[in-house]
């Protein structure tokens, strides 16, 4: 039987919050729509997703665990009749028998009026990771109708109760099937499930409530951001059908390669160049920050090239809030492309003295 709380990452006393954003997160990851998505984990995340979001079949799945998953499949007898048999023949749908057995009422189903969730990539710079920063970004997406308020009914007029389901959104229905006649409900075809019609479906929206348009929003980078992560912003996604729920904003963020800085988790590389003579006889060295502020770096005597020097706390802010990582110099000695003439006289007098 396959573990559908391992599939998610969840425990068995995880809330149906934690499974739904469990969900979002490895759906978005593992999507065969994007770069190096899954179309085999992603169908596993969602089977696993359908059994535990809804309480009626996450309890059978608890209680029966594989004797549940095994029922399709066994081939015991009831009154003389080959369940295995039948099965094979695809006579039954048994995950609508059993569904009608053990529901003591309508099956939960995923909020079809829902706006749809939304991701965007967003490119920053390695020095926009120093602090907290706002972008504007403008999003092509579902917004709702401004005529009827979202709505989806005409000026004056308001959403009357479905006839068909009554207002309830679900209609039963009757099945005769080898263990009787079982009655499961289901979504009102009339209404979608919505319990409610349109009086006058209003003429710029045609009852749906949403349009096509654009939406600029201002949404918080936090500093310390790094490339992969992923910023969700709720109900900033589309708008949902008639007032529903909007859907949820999934900012990919893309840090942008710096020409003279290297980021290393939190902390920062960079190199520096050094005299001959600084190396040997030690001093100051000024280097640049991703501040773009200059930092006086003592040299101590006898470097040698390629020495690495640490500086506490001036790299990249930690995502937690707490604390910088720290800036490593790499030093260099620099060696002149050209040499006066009293230059290469001190360096022959060097040699002689076997320096």
């Amino acid at each position: 039987m396959k573990d559908y709380y391992s599939i998610l990452g969840v425990s068995k006393s995880a809330s149906a919050d934690e499974i739904k954003k469990a969900f979002r997160k490895l759906a978005h990851q593992h999507h065969p729509d994007k770069s190096g998505g899954d179309e085999a984990k992603f169908k596993e995340i969602n089977e696993a997703y359908q059994v535990l979001s809804s309480q009626e079949k996450r309890n059978q799945y608890d209680q029966f665990g594989s004797n549940f998953d095994q029922f399709g499949g066994s081939s015991g007898n009831a009154q003389g009749f080959d369940f295995g048999s039948f099965w094979q023949n695809g006579s039954a749908d048994f995950s609508d028998i059993f569904e009608g057995i053990f529901n003591n009422g309508p099956s939960r189903e995923r909020n079809i009026n829902r706006g749809r969730d939304i991701e965007v990539g967003l490119n920053i710079n390695l020095e926009d990771t120093l602090k907290d920063f706002e972008k504007e970004i403008n999003l092509a997406k579902l917004v709702a109708c401004k005529r009827c308020d979202g709505l989806g009914t005409e000026p004056g007029t308001k959403l009357k109760e479905c006839v068909t389901c009554r207002g309830t959104g679900r209609v039963k229905q009757m099945r005769k099937t080898i263990l009787g006649t079982i009655t499961r409900a289901t979504i009102c075809p009339e209404c979608k499930g919505e319990g409610r019609i349109p009086e006058k479906p209003c003429n710029v929206c045609s009852g749906e409530g949403r349009i096509e348009g654009e939406e600029k929003i201002k949404v918080n980078i936090p500093a310390g951001v790094d490339t992969g992560q992923v910023i969700e912003v709720p109900n900033m996604g589309e708008a949902g059908k008639r007032g529903d729920e909007a859907g949820d904003l999934y900012i990919k963020v893309f840090v942008k390669p710096h020409p003279s800085f290297e980021r290393k988790g939190d902390d920062l590389l960079t190199e520096q160049d050094i005299s001959f003579s600084q190396a040997v006889l030690g001093g100051e060295a000024e280097i640049d920050t991703l501040e773009g502020k200059k930092l006086v770096l003592k040299v101590s005597e006898r470097t040698e090239s390629g020495k690495i020097l640490k500086i506490s706390n001036k790299g990249i802010p930690h995502f937690s809030g707490w604390g910088r990582g720290n800036l490593f110099v790499e030093l260099n000695i620099s060696i002149p492309k050209k040499l006066t003439k009293k230059q290469k006289q001190v360096l022959k007098e060097l040699e002689e003295q076997g320096l």
